[in-house]
């Protein structure tokens, strides 16, 4: 079969992916036109033999991979063509080099340098004379030759010092030998690190890496990135490197063939290692090994904040919702079951009995008034207290009450957006507008804060920032392209995330639809400023409009196949109402002369499955939660105790739960299942609920360890071994 669209690249691609060169080539193509990872596993199918986002991301990453491999080899031909060195073997091993690294090793000699040792020995003459101790052996008496009283090079000593230096460079720009010493660092290098000199005061959080030592290939990645930070901080010095003598036996293999001059060739190899190679190679593995720590921990961030994003909302209902406090009072806010802002104020619960009681009267006079269906509570600061107030308040009608996670609320009522749409509120208004906000739809409030803000990752402030935000940027715009997007409801923040629309997009639908009020069809988009052809097929399927006339409209149905689901209710002689209300008219219905060039079964069934639930939201039904009453705070805690909790961040090393006393305990991995976890990831998810057993408890320092299985070990055993040593 001849690929429809050609890149240099796709058979390679689909060589290492295990797909077949057919998709790589289609996923290629769909994003070079514009197509975003959302639209294109849910609406073309077809064209990729029904990849999943996952897959069409690995794809495009892949190439852009490639494609920064093929740059730099071309900056590198251009550098060498132009000064005349791109000939013979060094352009066959550039132009089949499958590595930047390979590239790299390759182009080093060749590199245009700073003045270095060698090259002032080259200045000198004196690279004659390495070349015959590298190769031939002889020592001082060849090295006589070299010297003359009125010369740069007045000794036998100078003239065998500068030939080592040269010597030492050659053998560092060898590339099969840096191919040898980075398999040697790779398998045997061991990770290393010691308190700085006159910091052990300062340094006390990196106590445990004080004296430490673990082969590094296998070091988990959450404890390099602690390394590693305790050395950004000045903390602690570390080392990555094998032994030496093995090392200095692997060059001595390589390069000593006589026995006479050996003693020179050895102090130019242990020279080149010391001062060249060991440097360079431990900076490779430093930057390898943070690489791939830093991918496991943009992993687990995407999945922890994939699991917030989803959480199950509470929907459209009237929301009191208060952001506690204790010495400034508590903000509180009414919210529509749109959300929009009814009426603000500041009770003070925890103050004297005359605020405590007009603080209940006004709470209960805005629960009737306004019909308030739910209570959301912020879970920061005198929440507990609020909370315990507020049912003692024996509220009629009675609210469910809630307590909401508030992280990053604070960053969000500084914002931009914040100050947008609430111009002329105080910060700790907005504020708790946005807690009660959570609570509606946690998705559609917090795609309004930077990822990062959200605190659901681990080390995420070490990590690439770079390749960070753009891993949590495709997992938000993943979430809210699979939950939908109300058209008429949702703010700027929202719409902005939606397949091929952007910030400036957003702003113009929702400039037009408070200009021209809300939009009756999908079709309408295309009224709208700079919203074309291209940013209208990738966006209007993520899009609804529950008011819409037309049924379609309502659903995650294609504008693009409208006139196909109309032709299918016209052959059964039914219409997309009826259609969507019976089960039976769905199954009477064969698919298969409906497939086209165009439009497979794949497209056919999900559209199917799409008119038996229009306008499906994939999130799970909302439940009330509660923490124990009378656990407020830690001194409450007591061993043994087990409690309700909710996982509020999941990492490489265990879980941390909110038990609701203001304190995250945590569930080390050990502890999470009785049996063996491998992946925490696998076991608990941020947000689930879960009975957690207090096991330990470090009350001044603020530290509960919990355990979630049914026989937990006890609290100084709950930590596996890990695969590393004390020195000395």
């Amino acid at each position: 079969m001849t690929l429809a669209f050609a890149d240099p690249y796709t058979d390679s691609i689909a060589a290492d992916l295990q797909l077949r060169p057919q998709q790589v080539a289609a996923v290629l193509e769909l994003l070079a036109d514009g197509a975003t990872l959302p639209f294109i596993a849910r609406y073309r199918k077809e064209r990729t033999g029904s990849l999943d986002e996952v897959a069409i991301a690995a794809v495009r990453d892949a190439h852009a991979s490639r494609d920064a491999l093929e740059k730099r080899r071309a900056a590198i031909v251009a550098s060498l063509s132009e000064r005349e060195l791109y000939v013979d073997d060094l352009k066959v091993a550039i132009d089949s080099a499958i590595s930047l690294r390979q590239l790299e090793d390759l182009y080093l000699p060749h590199r245009p340098k700073r003045r270095t040792r060698a090259s002032v020995a080259r200045e000198r003459g004196l690279e004659p004379l390495a070349r015959q101790l590298l190769h031939e052996g002889a020592a001082e008496q060849v090295a006589a030759a070299f010297v003359a009283a009125d010369s740069a090079v007045p000794t036998v000593a100078e003239a065998l010092a500068g030939a080592r230096d040269i010597i030492a460079e050659w053998v560092s720009e060898d590339a099969p030998t840096r191919a040898a010493l980075r398999e040697l660092f790779a398998a045997k290098a061991c990770l290393t690190s010691s308190v700085v000199a006159d910091k052990t005061a300062q340094a006390q959080k990196f106590s445990d890496y004080f004296d430490w030592s673990e082969k590094a290939a296998t070091v988990p990645s959450h404890r390099l990135l602690a390394i590693l930070r305790g050395e950004n901080e000045g903390c602690l010095k570390v080392g990555l490197r094998p032994e030496a003598d093995e090392a200095l036996a692997l060059l001595q293999r390589r390069f000593i063939r006589r026995q006479h001059s050996v003693e020179q060739l050895r102090l130019a190899l242990e020279d080149s290692y010391r001062r060249l190679l060991a440097p360079a190679m431990e900076t490779e593995l430093r930057n390898q090994l943070k690489q791939k720590a830093d991918s496991e921990a943009i992993r687990v961030f995407r999945a922890n904040l994939r699991e917030l994003l989803m959480a199950a909302p509470l929907g459209q209902k009237a929301i009191l919702a208060i952001d506690p406090g204790f010495r400034t009072g508590c903000k509180l806010v009414c919210l529509d079951p749109q959300g929009k802002l009814l009426h603000h104020a500041v009770i003070y619960p925890t103050m004297s009995e005359r605020a405590v009681a007009e603080a209940g009267q006004l709470l209960q006079e805005l629960v009737r008034r306004h019909a308030i269906e739910a209570i959301a509570i912020g879970n920061g600061t005198a929440s507990r207290e609020t909370e315990a107030f507020v049912r003692r308040c024996g509220l009629q009608p009675q609210p469910i009450i809630v307590q909401v996670s508030e992280s990053g609320a604070s960053i969000y009522s500084a914002s931009e957006i914040a100050r947008q749409e609430f111009p002329d509120l105080d910060l700790t208004v907005r504020g708790a507008i946005s807690i009660g906000r959570r609570l509606a739809d946690p998705l559609a409030e917090l795609v309004k804060l930077d990822p990062g803000s959200i605190g659901v990752g681990q080390y995420q402030h070490d990590v690439d920032q770079v390749a960070l935000k753009a891993a949590l940027d495709d997992t938000v715009a993943s979430c809210v392209n699979s939950v939908g997007v109300e058209l008429n409801t949702a703010s700027a923040a929202l719409l902005a995330y939606v397949s091929g629309l952007g910030p400036q997009l957003a702003r113009n639908i929702v400039a037009h639809r408070d200009a021209q009020g809300p939009f009756g069809s999908k079709a309408e988009l295309k009224k709208v400023k700079r919203l074309g052809p291209k940013a209208f097929e990738q966006a209007a399927g993520f899009l609804r409009i529950r008011t819409a006339a037309d049924p379609l409209d309502r659903s995650a149905v294609h504008p693009e196949r409208f006139a196909l689901v109309r032709r299918i209710c016209r052959d059964h002689h039914t219409c997309v109402t009826e259609l969507m209300a019976s089960a039976e008219k769905r199954q009477a219905i064969d698919l298969r002369p409906y497939c086209d060039d165009e439009v497979g079964l794949p497209t056919l069934t999900d559209i199917l499955a799409e008119l038996a639930r229009p306008g499906r939201d994939p999130r799970q039904q909302f439940e009330v939660f509660a923490f124990a009453e009378g656990i407020e705070k830690i001194s409450d805690v007591q061993v043994g105790m087990r409690l309700p909790g909710i996982v509020t961040n999941v990492t490489n090393f265990g879980a941390f739960i909110d038990i609701g006393v203001h304190q995250d305990g945590l569930a080390h991995i050990s502890q999470l299942a009785d049996s063996f976890v491998a992946d925490p990831a696998t076991v608990v998810k941020v947000g689930q609920r879960v009975q957690a057993l207090v096991i330990a408890l470090d009350v001044p320092r603020k530290r509960i360890s919990l355990s979630l299985r049914s026989a937990p070990a006890a609290a100084n055993g709950d930590r596996a071994a890990p695969a590393a040593r004390r020195r000395g």
